[in-house]
């Protein structure tokens, strides 16, 4: 009988200790437990970290994490309001908070992101197209429009930088709002929204730099024209100061010559009016050079008897 005994005890304890370890289950600080009969949860959400106990073979546990999570959502290509297309690269933080109600609706983390995908990238799209590309990129509100000094008499909107009226953490905002509303209903709380990267499209990036070119190019002939206009101002100004330094200069010789002329004659009248042989004497030189520099080979002179001129040459066969 004894013997029969000790099996049915061994047995008796092990069917125990598998029936208890069977029921008995551990949950971690990180996570959060659900416990399912037949596939539906039953009661409230496990969150005490801790043993717990189920009913065996009937209830399965489904753990779900209770840690922040991360959503890093694929690049997309979105046009703006201002029909400029870019590529917007997002991510976001996020958490289950009602955790039998994402069990229900989504079961694991691979549905909610791809849930997540839907709806934070519609809400994405649809704020891109809601504003100018500028309201997008830049982070500053309220910024009032500034132009490049040099530009202010340059015609259209050449170097303008529009207002901003949001800007990018406005319309991050914008969407988490949106996006956050939805996903409660899938037991999801939504912490962050950011944009992580914003790009031109490829052909779009094309037309930015040919306009950055193009404006840049404005930009060198404003300052080649400018430069044209001061280079002419120059010149101006150098050939009227030139001309007026020869003026001068020609005035200045032509009163040092009329002086020097004016003390030559009357040192010459001081010498040869001392008596008036030495006056006819100079008459006849000053004659002489006369007839040296209005005669030559070539010359036909016609002068009347009563010429002074001719008083020398009429005489000139005469004998002493």
């Amino acid at each position: 009988m004894n013997r029969l005994l000790i099996p049915l005890a061994a047995v008796t304890v092990a069917v125990v200790a598998f029936l208890a370890f069977s029921a008995a289950y551990t949950v971690a600080e990180t996570e959060q437990v659900i416990v399912t009969e037949f596939g539906k949860p039953v009661g409230d959400p496990v969150t005490a970290a801790g043993l717990h106990f189920k009913t065996p073979f009937i209830q399965e546990v489904t753990r779900i994490e209770k840690r922040i999570l991360e959503w890093d959502g694929r690049p997309n290509e979105m046009p703006t309001k201002d029909k400029t297309y870019i590529v917007v690269d997002t991510f976001g933080r996020w958490r289950i908070q009602d955790a039998k109600q994402f069990f229900l609706r989504l079961r694991d983390e691979r549905s909610a992101q791809s849930r997540l995908d839907d709806i934070l990238g519609s809400e994405t799209r649809n704020a891109i197209a809601k504003h100018e590309l500028i309201e997008v990129i830049r982070t500053t509100k309220d910024r009032e429009p500034a132009q490049d000094a040099v530009l202010v008499d340059a015609p259209g909107n050449l170097g303008m930088l529009y207002p901003i009226k949001l800007g990018r953490k406005k319309i991050e905002q914008e969407i988490f709002e949106q996006a956050a509303i939805k996903l409660t209903d899938f037991g999801i709380q939504l912490l962050d929204v950011r944009f992580k990267r914003i790009n031109y499209n490829e052909s779009v990036g094309q037309r930015i730099y040919e306009r950055m070119i193009s404006e840049r190019q404005q930009i060198a002939e404003r300052f080649r024209s400018e430069g044209a206009g001061e280079a002419a101002k120059i010149l101006g100004k150098k050939e009227r100061d030139l001309l007026q330094i020869e003026s001068q200069a020609y005035k200045r010789v032509q009163e040092i010559r009329g002086a020097a002329d004016a003390r030559a004659t009357e040192i010459y009248a001081g010498a040869y009016n001392q008596s008036p042989e030495s006056i006819a004497f100079y008459e006849f030189i000053k004659t002489m050079e006369t007839y040296q520099e209005m005669l030559d080979r070539e010359t036909t002179l016609v002068l009347t008897t009563g010429s002074d001129i001719f008083r020398l040459l009429k005489n000139i066969d005469r004998k002493p």
